[in-house]
């Protein structure tokens, strides 16, 4: 299970008008995400969807619904599109934030109206298109778009050191596309489009057979004199 990497280590009690965490309370927060994909996924009453849009908002409801009834994680919202803080006209596709609490993450607040944790979602494959690139989940050669390229520039969530990529793979497997994205990044590596190397590559942390779920991880580099970014990236073959 994605839960398996280590054990989920909630807020619990009564909750305060503030909320202290450490910062490696982002793990459990990613645990917890991870482990309710194959829920969301699988749950009968979910209507059919294969749209990135359709996914992502089916999920963001799952989520709240969820947090709002499981002691621990019920002072948290799940928002779809929220505005990037920083970058204007930008929007994170789902965005984690308080929810009747401020919450304190080693020296740094957050309010209702900040986001702890954003979140970008991606198909697996990339639908086709004229304007789409088949590496749109890491880089786009004709927009913004690319999923990790987004990240290492600046474009999404220049105000955090740490953020979720979800997958959804609708074709093929979690270890097919793995081998996929090592090799498009050697590509890029190679021929110098952007500032890329062997370091973006993502590591597997864990993966699950049965719910056919895997966590990967990548750090990068920023520019700007932005802070180095980790990205979880959470799988689910659907």
């Amino acid at each position: 299970m994605l839960a398996d990497e280590a054990e989920i280590q909630p807020y619990s009690g009564v909750l305060d008008p503030e909320v202290h965490l450490k910062g490696e309370w982002f793990d459990s927060l990613i645990e917890f995400i991870g482990a309710e994909l194959p829920a969301w996924r699988d749950d009968p009453m979910r209507p059919s969807h294969s749209n990135e849009n359709g996914l992502t908002s089916q999920l963001c409801s799952h989520l709240a619904s969820v947090s709002r009834h499981t002691p621990g994680w019920d002072f948290l919202q799940f928002k779809r599109e929220e505005p990037d803080e920083v970058g204007a006209g930008r929007e994170i596709d789902l965005a984690v934030a308080p929810s009747g609490a401020v919450i304190w993450i080693e020296g740094r607040q957050y309010t209702k109206y900040q986001t702890l944790l954003p979140i970008e979602c991606k198909r697996l494959p990339t639908p086709p298109g004229s304007k789409r690139d088949r590496r749109e989940y890491i880089y786009s050669s004709f927009s913004s778009t690319g999923g990790i390229h987004r990240f290492k520039v600046g474009h999404h969530a220049p105000a955090h050191v740490r953020a979720v990529m979800v997958a959804y793979i609708q074709e093929k497997d979690i270890r097919t596309w793995a081998k996929q994205l090592d090799r498009w990044i050697d590509e890029l590596e190679m021929s110098l489009e952007g500032d890329w190397s062997l370091e973006d590559k993502l590591i597997m942390t864990s993966q699950d057979s049965v719910s056919k779920t895997a966590l990967f991880r990548s750090t990068h580099m920023r520019g700007l004199g932005l802070k180095e970014i980790r990205i979880d990236h959470l799988w689910i073959e659907m």
